[in-house]
């Protein structure tokens, strides 16, 4: 079994070009495609279609894709595993996540754990709920921060309650209020989130019965935030995204409160390496004393 040859496999699914992964990895275009055709040739299966355009994956290619994913984590493991035993502090993690945390703690919480653990390796993908959940089933992350719901192949470790605030236009006649009734909401011209991207403003309002004039929908909270801004509607969001722009829109507190559980999401049944470990507990604490 040569991990170099699955790893390379895994990177050019990921890009969907020889020459993007060649540039990534400091191989040869040439190398690249000579190393994956020795690998078709010793499982005996195609793995990609080569076109003008790019490499995409054969049947066989889709198939075996997180299951190669899989076995490069396992190795992962015992590597990090026999290094952590001998005392040194590596290894590489992956995480997903969507926008608010990405912008909110992420860049706090890695630059200090880099300053602690300067040898381990993180990269990050940003994407919607459904996203995220994907990654985590199919190996493409270690780790997800996620809303909390109730998915029975996934562990979940609750970090934040956020509460969900309505967000006005500065001159809305709501803004004089000290809270927000949600049942207000029915009717009104609102800006939802599109779903798959987030489910909880979907439950708020499907549990209170309220029913707005759904007028707009968007995948980028930002961008609903701006659209309030411009008095294109109203809008329900988390706070932890909305708060930082007091001053472009009024953010109130809803009425019943309403909330995400934002936490730590992975497989169940996960072999975590020591590093996403230590990731995690390190995330728990910065969050906790926040």
């Amino acid at each position: 079994m040569d991990i170099k040859k699955y790893e390379l496999f895994v990177d050019v699914a990921e890009t969907g070009s020889f020459t993007k992964s060649a540039e990534r990895i400091g191989y040869t275009q040439s190398g690249v495609s000579h190393l994956l055709k020795s690998l078709e040739s010793e499982i005996g299966l195609a793995l990609f279609i080569r076109s003008k355009k790019g490499v995409t994956l054969t049947h066989s290619g889709e198939i075996l894709l997180p299951l190669i994913r899989g076995l490069l984590s396992s190795n992962e493991y015992v590597e990090e595993t026999i290094q952590d035993i001998k005392g040194y502090e590596i290894g590489k993690i992956k995480i997903g996540t969507f926008t608010s945390v990405a912008i909110s703690w992420l860049p706090q919480i890695i630059y200090l754990f880099e300053k602690k653990y300067p040898k381990i390796e993180i990269s990050i993908k940003e994407g919607g709920t459904d996203d995220v959940e994907q990654w985590i089933d199919d190996n493409t992350i270690d780790i997800g921060f996620l809303s909390e719901r109730h998915i029975n192949k996934m562990e979940f470790i609750p970090l934040y309650e956020d509460p969900l605030v309505a967000i006005l236009p500065l001159n809305h006649k709501f803004s004089k209020n000290k809270s927000v009734q949600i049942e207000e909401f029915n009717d009104k011209p609102f800006i939802i989130s599109t779903i798959g991207t987030d489910y909880d403003i979907h439950n708020a309002l499907t549990d209170a019965a309220v029913k707005p004039f759904m007028k707009y929908s968007c995948t980028d909270d930002h961008a609903i935030i701006s659209m309030v801004a411009n008095n294109l509607g109203i809008s329900i969001l988390p706070e932890l995204i909305a708060r930082d722009y007091k001053n472009i829109i009024a953010m109130r507190p809803l009425n019943p409160y309403y909330c995400r559980k934002l936490g730590i999401a992975y497989k169940l049944n996960d072999m975590l390496t020591p590093s996403v470990k230590k990731f995690i507990e390190f995330a728990k604490d910065y969050i906790t004393n926040q």
